[in-house]
């Protein structure tokens, strides 16, 4: 399978930043610590990076098998990204904003979402997943009847569902971090539920299921890496942290 790192300039609270991908951490871009651990996975062959250009281009080199230029959708990055991998049956998309991702992380979820035989697979955190590594990390958690969660940054999908879900992924994923916005986009009783804490992870598969005709999956990763992402600057001090050792 090939993968898709979406960087673009999302900058979050790190407001200096032109391109986040391009933020140096001991030295070394974030997204070269991201390409590090996705060219070390075996079942990945090719990566695509989708994003500001020419930046990345003088940033990278030779790195990245394919540099796409990039809009501001996050959906239609990885629809320009399509372009190149048209002929694939499976993807791997992820962000540039996961420098602690590892390679055991990415290969653990790329086995699990093949395992359950899915159109469409999100990866999901629980609290104290985090809370046992990175217990200073501050992140926005659902809580569901399973736990409290937070969603990943690594996503599983066959593009030939592409066209049926455009939109709502777009939207999905703009809200990733923000639970209650999510619910609203599944329905009031989403809501209700996600409020009260007994809204449970099948059911909003079988919610996904049927509002987009697909046969979704999640997988909760015993690795919190893929959902500690770089937004703020107590992010960025975490990974510097974290990186050092």
């Amino acid at each position: 399978m090939n993968a898709i790192i979406l960087a673009g300039e999302k900058k979050g609270e790190i407001k200096e930043l032109e391109n986040k991908a391009l933020l140096k951490i001991h030295g070394k871009y974030m997204i070269d610590y991201v390409l590090d651990s996705v060219k070390k996975v075996a079942q990945i062959q090719k990566v695509a990076v989708v994003g500001e250009k020419e930046q990345l281009e003088a940033a990278l080199g030779d790195r990245a098998d394919y540099i796409v230029q990039g809009t501001g959708s996050i959906v239609d990055n990885i629809l320009l990204a399509l372009d190149i991998f048209d002929e694939d049956e499976e993807l791997l998309v992820l962000t540039c904003d996961i420098p602690m991702i590892t390679p055991e992380a990415l290969e653990h979820f790329i086995k699990s979402a093949k395992e359950k035989n899915v159109d469409l697979c999100y990866s999901i955190v629980e609290k104290s997943t985090n809370d046992d590594k990175y217990p200073e990390v501050k992140r926005t958690y659902a809580k569901l009847k399973e736990g409290q969660f937070t969603g990943g940054n690594v996503f599983y999908f066959k593009p030939e569902i592409k066209d049926r879900c455009k939109d709502f992924i777009d939207e999905m994923l703009k809200y990733r971090k923000n639970p209650a916005k999510m619910a609203r986009m599944l329905g009031i009783i989403f809501l209700i539920k996600l409020l009260l804490g007994i809204l449970t992870i099948d059911a909003i598969k079988k919610k996904c299921n049927t509002l987009l005709n697909i046969n979704a999956g999640v997988v909760i990763s015993p690795y919190p890496e893929i959902g500690n992402d770089v937004d703020k600057i107590s992010d960025l001090e975490l990974v510097e942290k974290y990186l050092a050792i």
